[in-house]
């Protein structure tokens, strides 16, 4: 009756702690108006409030990508480590 426990791979990895940070960004820079809640720089007569903004929906977009395949990374090597395959 020598049976080995079955190790579980932990919760918290530092994969993990990417994708929560490439998910919390885009809410931080947003939250925190008082980082670009002004008109200077210009960007081709655009006031920097609004070129900031819709900067940050490109790099939001990109960082979600990037969660969702970190993401999906993680699970098929959680699965691989089971035994089991995740579509």
């Amino acid at each position: 009756m020598s049976e080995t426990p079955e190790v579980k791979p932990p919760v918290v990895t530092p994969v993990r702690v990417i994708i929560g940070l490439c998910l919390v960004a885009p809410f931080v820079a947003m939250l925190w108006v008082g980082s670009y809640a002004k008109t200077d720089p210009a960007f081709i007569g655009i006031p920097f409030f609004y070129w900031y903004q819709m900067l940050w929906v490109l790099i939001s977009t990109a960082l979600t990508m990037t969660a969702y395949k970190l993401w999906q990374r993680d699970q098929r090597g959680r699965a691989s480590q089971k035994g089991g395959e995740v579509k």
